[in-house]
């Protein structure tokens, strides 16, 4: 069993904000509104040949995105290895994307609040590029909302970004990493 994790924050406010590239690659990928509430966010199960694969919004906002994680990975017995996150990235140009495993926060809460709450950085990431402000802090960016020439990139990326996640249930990670290699421009 799988686990895919898309991030971001619940509720009309945060629709099309950058820090929720994770709900709206989610939504996108499975095209279904069929959304359960439980562990403290929205799933779905889904079977991929004979992978489940459970996806998960976290409703306990950015900062706490652990706990909602954690419930599920506990619930379900899922190894940490069977886990991708998707994120957003400002340190990434917009739209292009890095596949990580193991590795640190990059200053990312929702990140740290996975990281603190599984005790471990052991799992994988797909993080999408929101890139830095020319206009506005960090905060003031990350939740505002995407332009509609941004939405027009968004959406001619979000096949790529199925692909990922279709590699990722389908033969893991480590060829994903090796198959769908960093694309930042």
């Amino acid at each position: 069993m799988k686990l895919v994790v898309g991030l971001g924050n619940p509720g009309k406010k945060y629709e099309n904000t950058r820090h929720n590239i994770g709900f709206m690659v989610l939504d996108y990928f499975l095209n279904s509104n069929d959304w359960k509430k439980k562990f403290d966010g929205f799933y779905q199960i889904q079977s991929f040949g004979l992978e489940k694969v459970i996806f998960l919004k976290p409703t306990t906002y950015m900062n706490l995105s652990g706990n909602s994680v954690l419930k599920v990975k506990n619930f379900y017995n899922i190894s940490l290895e069977d886990i991708l996150i998707i994120q957003d990235d400002m340190d990434l140009s917009f739209g292009t994307y890095k596949i990580k495993k193991n590795s640190s926060s990059g200053g990312h809460n929702g990140i740290k609040s996975i990281i603190q709450s599984l005790g471990s950085d052991r799992f994988a990431r797909l993080k999408i590029g929101i890139a830095h402000s020319k206009t506005s802090d960090s905060i003031g960016h990350v939740l505002g909302k995407f332009s509609k020439e941004e939405l027009l990139i968004i959406n001619n990326y979000y096949s790529i970004y199925q692909k990922i996640i279709d590699s990722f249930i389908n033969q893991g990670i480590d060829y994903t990493m090796n198959h769908y290699r960093d694309w930042e421009k």
